[in-house]
């Protein structure tokens, strides 16, 4: 396995030359009178996943040097080391396998361990399931973790809200604030109620808050047998039974958290929506990696966006991305795609710990389709700065309200549209003038009435929404994360960065209790005194 950093690449300098001589003044309007097969020629079909490409700033030859850099940095290479399990997690020496969790039995690295607890974990949750069909059995479930362990199942539970048992309502609960667990808790009924303490190590400070205070009110509303009412996906079963759990469903150190969904972390979707709908959870995400292992370069679709997203942030130099999903049920896609990304490629080294002289992972934000519309899209228009879009449509909706989804559909063509369009001053001024604004100058009002087009956007499109559609877009994901981190050259698989603030916490509080403001900084202990008011 042979990688080079983009940057120490032929490639990139002859990518910097076209980018000079061509690609920084590309203009869609133009692109796209000048071809008529442009959409054709930019469109790609993955396995659950239609991607169109046509109004990025990109042409055939961009395409080009973009993939003789995937070629020369070796991408295709690593693929094939995480794939096969080597420990590409340099800087924590383990394999990477979010992959093997979703192999069929016999076909992955660490087959036999992965299917075993799958198979429990998911008989589990059929009898949870069974459960609350019973007369007075449970209704409520309540997950309690923190980043992976609760942004995967938080964003996949109600997005196959169509596909969820009707008789239960799953609860998510991570920040450490109260105000997140106490209205939760609020209207719950102890003999009715599971909780999922979801934590590797089950020592993660959050978590463990949360989970000692579930339990005490467990027990202070007349809550008996700890141990069916509280279910833990651990490592550490020795730390879960003296909590008083007796049932854990346990994962491997090459589980990044922010990859988890696929493994016990997944508990609270596997008891939301059933055996058969996880194992098609699955079974999308897995034949989204055997596209990304097999396609050809110039139809694999996670590698295109992967340099699609290097392209962006290193030569047109945008420093954000915005998702905007048209499907209310992946209103917390963005939120899940912010750990995905920042926390894997929010580095500022490489691979051999060399300061790196390019910027890496652009800030992913975004809500749903049309909301976003009436908060941010007017920055998206006609703001100073270029932020490409995401948007992903359904074709297919859940619900009987066929007008309603027709108007969500047309948004969503709208809005790339009009990023692409623009309207000239011109175009502006020679529109009537709207009635609340009479006497102003023609020219002036035109000026603010026109949109600079030419900002780009993807357009991904499932057909509906099902378990295997969204375990495809997920892993499509993944996988274009590892393209961009591997052409930076970076470790995605790492995340030094959330520890320093943690270590740092464990210090101050027992000074909130004391005072004791000793060796702080002025601001640090300025606060802290304010607070402890």
């Amino acid at each position: 396995m042979k990688t080079v950093r983009c940057d120490h690449t032929e490639a990139w300098g002859a990518l910097r030359g076209h980018f000079e001589a061509h690609g920084r003044d590309l203009d869609l309007r133009e692109a796209f009178a000048r071809d008529p097969g442009r959409f054709e020629d930019f469109s790609l079909q993955a396995p659950e996943v239609f991607a169109d490409l046509s109004k990025n700033l990109i042409d055939i030859a961009t395409r080009h040097f973009l993939l003789d850099l995937a070629r020369e940095c070796g991408v295709e290479g690593l693929r094939d080391a995480m794939l096969a399990g080597e420990p590409i997690n340099g800087t924590e020496g383990r394999a990477v396998l979010h992959t093997a969790l979703r192999a069929p039995r016999g076909a992955g690295p660490f087959s036999d361990e992965v299917h075993g607890v799958l198979d429990a974990m998911l008989a589990y949750a059929e009898r949870v399931r069974a459960d609350a069909d019973a007369a007075g059995g449970l209704t409520d479930v309540v997950n309690i973790g923190i980043g992976g362990s609760d942004l995967g199942p938080a964003m996949v539970v109600p997005a196959l809200d169509a596909h969820a048992h009707r008789g239960l309502r799953l609860h998510f609960v991570s920040n450490v604030d109260g105000h997140d667990i106490a209205p939760v808790l609020r209207d719950l009924d102890p003999a009715r109620t599971l909780f999922i303490i979801a934590s590797k190590t089950f020592t993660t400070q959050e978590t463990m808050a949360n989970a000692a205070v579930a339990r005490a009110w467990f027990v202070e509303r007349g809550g008996r047998d700890i141990a069916r009412h509280f279910v833990a996906t651990t490592t550490n079963v020795q730390a879960a039974a003296a909590f008083g759990i007796g049932t854990t469903f346990g994962f491997w150190d090459w589980v990044g958290g922010r990859y988890s969904l696929w493994s016990a972390i997944g508990l609270p979707i596997a008891i939301a929506i059933g055996e058969a709908n996880f194992r098609a959870l699955l079974a999308g995400a897995h034949a989204m990696d055997r596209h990304f292992a097999e396609a050809p370069a110039q139809a694999n679709l996670p590698l295109q966006l992967g340099l699609l997203d290097v392209w962006y942030r290193n030569f047109h130099r945008f420093p954000t991305r915005c998702v905007a999903p048209y499907h209310q049920g992946l209103r917390r896609l963005p939120a899940y795609l912010q750990q995905l990304e920042m926390e894997s490629n929010g580095k500022r080294v490489d691979r051999d710990g060399q300061a790196l002289p390019l910027a890496t992972s652009p800030v992913v934000w975004g809500e749903p389709g049309t909301n976003g519309q009436h908060a941010f899209f007017q920055m998206l228009h006609q703001g100073t700065d270029v932020v490409p879009v995401e948007f992903i449509l359904v074709r297919h909706p859940a619900h009987g309200h066929a007008d309603l989804h027709a108007k969500l559909l047309a948004n969503g063509l709208a809005q790339s549209q009009a990023l692409m369009l623009g309207k000239s001053a011109d175009a502006a001024a020679a529109e009537r003038a709207p009635a609340t604004s009479p006497g102003l100058d023609r020219a002036v009002l035109a000026r603010h009435r026109s949109f600079p087009g030419n900002r780009p956007s993807t357009t991904l499109v499932l057909d509906a929404l099902t378990p295997r559609s969204l375990g495809a877009l997920i892993a499509l994901y993944e996988h274009r994360v590892f393209t961009s981190g591997a052409l930076w050259g970076i470790n995605s698989f790492d995340q030094w960065g959330v520890e320093l603030g943690k270590a740092l916490c464990n210090q101050l509080l027992p000074r909130l209790a004391s005072g004791d403001a000793g060796g702080l900084d002025a601001s640090t202990a300025g606060l802290l005194q304010r607070l402890r008011r």
